[in-house]
């Protein structure tokens, strides 16, 4: 039993925090960039964006020779984190409402459970860790349950199904990371597999964008590129290596709790009691499934430094 994730340290929660804020307000920029952009020409244009704002610091670093040396592996992990999610995700939120897409987004940490069940992992069967999980879960359903959320018709199945397959596939990608390629730099990695996704997207992106995009949507999409794939993909490598590939997705439950209030808070949406009844469970079933209950990891049990 490998024991060196066991524990969530102080920066595992600082990492947590950021990845939960900016990939909560993924949905919100997503959601404005399909209005005038392709779902292809989406992923194209953030993954390349975000591969530019990386280029020097990988270059400086030297850190695309390690990369390159692990191709496979790197477009293995830009395929399931990147080309798979980023266009199931664009295509979905044309059908879906984001409150639903976040809920089904949150299967993630559930899906990495069975992942690591099946790799022989038995740790994430303690009682209080699952039991975090479940709460967890529960406590988005409370946020984001509602009369109308559910939508009916082919398409929105569809669209349901797509985002299962997202979450399905971002409960992989962290063990491609843990497993695959840890020993390399994390911004090497990273910087290869968004070119190598954003350039493959890119013909399919120029035959598909018909229309003028918006200045709205044209901000959206930068944004989405800069901090939500750039920025977002640094951190989410650091919270793989700080606290595991079963933890780290435990970011996805806050996710929509962070959407909403944003979206209260910049679109005067209304704040609902689902919203203050769920994310203290949230909150709850999150801590509870990152520290079995403990207040702080055991000395033999911190996860190493990077």
């Amino acid at each position: 039993m490998n024991t060196q994730y066991a524990g969530f340290t102080k920066r595992g929660w600082i990492l947590f925090a950021i990845m939960a804020l900016v990939w909560g307000i993924t949905y919100l920029f997503i959601k404005e960039a399909v209005d005038s952009f392709s779902p292809p020409a989406v992923v194209s244009a953030r993954t390349l964006l975000g591969g530019l704002v990386l280029l020097p610091f990988a270059i400086r670093a030297g850190a695309l020779k390690a990369a390159w040396k692990c191709w496979p592996w790197v477009l293995a992990f830009g395929l399931v984190e990147m080309a798979g999610p980023f266009l199931l995700l664009s295509h979905a939120e044309t059908q879906l409402p984001s409150g639903l897409t976040g809920l089904l987004v949150a299967t993630v940490p559930l899906f990495a459970v069975l992942i690591a069940l099946f790799r022989g992992d038995r740790t994430v069967l303690a009682p209080v860790r699952l039991g975090g999980l479940l709460l967890g879960f529960a406590g988005v359903t409370v946020v984001v349950a509602g009369p109308g959320l559910f939508p009916h018709g082919p398409d929105s199945a569809f669209a349901i199904g797509e985002i299962l397959l997202t979450a399905l596939l971002y409960a992989i990608a962290p063990f491609i990371i843990a497993h695959k390629l840890n020993d390399v730099p994390s911004i090497g990695t990273i910087t290869l597999a968004l070119f190598a996704i954003g350039l493959g997207y890119l013909p399919v992106a120029l035959l598909t964008q018909h229309e003028v995009p918006t200045v709205r949507s044209t901000v959206s999409l930068l944004l989405l590129g800069i901090v939500c794939t750039a920025i977002a993909f640094v951190a989410f490598f650091a919270l793989i290596r700080e606290v595991g590939p079963v933890r780290a997705p435990l970011f996805t439950y806050v996710n929509p709790i962070v959407a909403i209030v944003l979206g209260a808070a910049l679109l005067s949406e209304p704040i609902t009691p689902g919203l203050l009844i769920g994310m203290p469970i949230v909150l709850v079933g999150c801590w509870f499934a990152a520290t079995g209950g403990r207040l702080r990891p055991r000395a033999s049990e911190a996860a190493p430094p990077l």
